[in-house]
């Protein structure tokens, strides 16, 4: 077979404006030669030998998609516990239906206890209280008072555990923290742990159960599989968590020759500011990480580091500039944010890394979050000025329009997690933030509008790492219950697809080599049954992807792959109900199943 290759498709798309449309790609090694129509390319190669490839001829070919951050311990962690969440996950080889109220989820765990050898933990992650009710550590203790139970909360910011989980931990009133804004998040007495508190002081001893090599093993190939299927060529973790043994596996699976994606990470600046290290540790501390793996299919990205500011969306422990509400829509004086980095802290670690000259991509969800941000930002910028930092405010679930004009204004780029509004802004909008808010979280409208870059993520688990999935939340904004939230944020196919090509990479300082179907990129394409700029905005998670390349070489997506995610789209919306979902505009503003399945992988 010649080295040389041309693709031949009935649409390219190319995310590139110079030939925004093309039906042929020349592919020489890992390189894309030539872009264009088929006599153009032809062209372009001249004399040299080639195969021309029309196995996709009547398919569309997309830039290799992109997820600009996910977990994979998270994600190979909790996927391959006893999932109990508030849709159905379906992952492959297993489904785990879901649960929607506090009888369900008990009897769902209390299922999976039973099933359990005798002398193993129960771990679960899934849970969240709107919607499963209260839990603590006697409602485990009546699952079972002899077997170790964690309990891993939706966000993965908060753990439950029951007494025989904290005596096996050596978890006890004794070593409770001694930071009294640290010993706030612990809560022995309930088996409840959030935020600090749970990241410092217990996750260490979790780990070692939860992440042994057999789990985290095969919750590896399991996102491996999941990944492929959903078309993700490239994906990144900020802030790299590596529990021992960790790194080796990712060497050993995403590095394989056979993982068709691209897995890229950059080094967490929160630890050791939490344990109180030099500066100079601190930065001996990330270039051993580059060290690492400086280049490959699994990498650290050099000068890049992940700061934390607020709590967790998915919690509500986001610092707020108003008051949390209760179920009446008044003030509730008990419900407040958490800092991750406490604000003198971050200034601190922002201030070190800025200037070293790293990139700074920070974890963000509350509009008082995202005020700190940026008010650290003006300071660094006024004290240190630095073109193009292309800081990233990563998540953005709430913020204002003003706070939005300071992000263009300050050169910072946003990468957003567009499942927020989709997934929680019917239950948010009646405990927590209230329809005002719940309804405009991720502001992708007003982010575009002042050209700010925009980019999409999974969070993995937090939602699906499908990125279709993604543009399609971003262009419907439609919620379990059917309606759209923020209608006025949603933004248009041709924006989202961007979101999850060409900005992605532009976040992570790539987009000379990804993103776009370009001579001389990097030849990463995702190869679908359908153009998602032409489909119906209803259909777009309904597109399959039928392979993928990565670095040239060919992935074809298995036909029963394929056939498990088509039957994910529930249900088909019938003609009026499609025209009521209409803004009026022709835009049509939902999604066909109503996403209540859009983080089922």
């Amino acid at each position: 077979m010649s080295e040389l290759r041309v693709l031949t498709a009935a649409k390219i798309v190319t995310v590139d404006d110079r030939c925004p449309s093309a039906t042929a790609v020349a592919i020489r090694g890992d390189r894309i030669v030539a872009v264009g129509s088929l006599d153009e390319v032809r062209s372009a190669l001249g004399d040299a030998e080639y195969e021309i490839d029309t196995t996709h001829a009547n398919d569309v070919i997309l830039p290799g998609l992109i997820d600009q951050h996910l977990h994979p311990i998270l994600g190979a962690g909790t996927l391959a516990t006893e999932v109990i969440a508030t849709e159905d996950w379906v992952l492959p080889h297993r489904t785990y239906p879901a649960a929607d109220s506090h009888d369900s989820y008990l009897a769902a765990l209390r299922s999976a206890h039973e099933r359990l050898p005798a002398d193993e933990w129960l771990f679960s992650w899934g849970y969240h209280s709107l919607w499963h009710g209260e839990l603590d550590r006697s409602i485990l203790d009546s699952i079972s008072a002899e077997r170790p139970i964690g309990i891993w909360q939706r966000s993965c910011h908060e753990f439950y555990l029951n007494s025989a989980g904290l005596q096996a931990l050596g978890i006890s009133e004794q070593t409770r923290p001694d930071d009294p804004d640290v010993a706030a998040t612990y809560d022995v007495e309930r088996g409840h742990f959030w935020e600090r508190g749970f990241f410092a002081h217990v996750f260490g001893q979790v780990a070692a159960h939860l992440f042994s090599e057999e789990r985290l093993r095969r919750g590896l190939h399991q996102m491996v599989e999941y990944l492929h299927r959903n078309g993700v060529t490239a994906f990144n973790e900020p802030g790299a968590i590596l529990v021992p043994g960790a790194w080796e596996l990712y060497t050993e699976i995403l590095g394989d020759d056979d993982t068709p994606f691209s897995s890229y990470f950059l080094t967490d600046g929160r630890g050791p500011a939490e344990s109180g290290v030099s500066h100079d540790e601190t930065l001996a501390r990330a270039e051993r990480d580059l060290a690492r793996a400086p280049s490959g299919k699994v990498s650290f990205f050099e000068k890049q580091v992940k700061l934390f500011a607020d709590g967790a969306i998915i919690s509500q422990l986001m610092q707020m500039k108003d008051p949390y509400l209760d179920a009446d829509g008044n003030p509730n004086p008990h419900h407040h944010g958490e800092w991750i980095m406490p604000p003198d802290m971050f200034e601190e670690r922002a201030k070190l890394y800025w200037d070293n000259g790293f990139q700074l991509h920070v974890h963000v969800n509350g509009d008082l979050g995202l005020e700190l941000v940026l008010d650290t930002v003006e300071r660094r910028m006024r004290e240190n000025p630095r073109p193009d930092h292309r800081t990233v405010i990563v998540h953005f679930a709430n913020s204002t329009e003003d706070q939005i004009d300071r992000i263009a204004r300050l050169g910072c780029v946003v990468s957003s997690n567009p499942y927020y509004p989709v997934g929680f802004a019917d239950k948010f909008g009646q405990v927590g933030l209230g329809p005002e808010r719940a309804d405009v979280m991720t502001r992708h409208a007003s982010v575009l509008a002042r050209n700010i870059p925009l980019s999409f993520h999974s969070d993995l688990p937090m939602g699906r790492s499908d990125p279709l999935v993604m543009m399609s939340c971003a262009v419907n904004r439609v919620t379990p219950s059917g309606r759209v939230a923020g209608p006025e944020q949603r933004i248009t196919a041709e924006q989202a697809l961007r979101a999850v090509t060409i900005d992605a990479a532009h976040s992570w300082r790539r987009e000379h080599e990804l993103g776009s179907i370009t001579a001389g990129k990097i030849a990463n394409l995702t190869i679908v049954d359908a153009d998602p700029l032409g489909v119906d905005p209803l259909d777009l998670d309904k597109i399959s992807v039928l392979a993928t390349v990565h670095e040239g070489r060919w992935y074809p997506v298995p036909a029963e792959a394929r056939a498990s995610v088509t039957a994910l789209s529930a249900r088909q919306l019938s003609d009026v109900e499609r025209a009521e979902l209409s803004d009026g505009r022709g835009c049509i503003c939902s999604v066909g199943h109503l996403l209540v399945d859009a983080l089922a992988g």
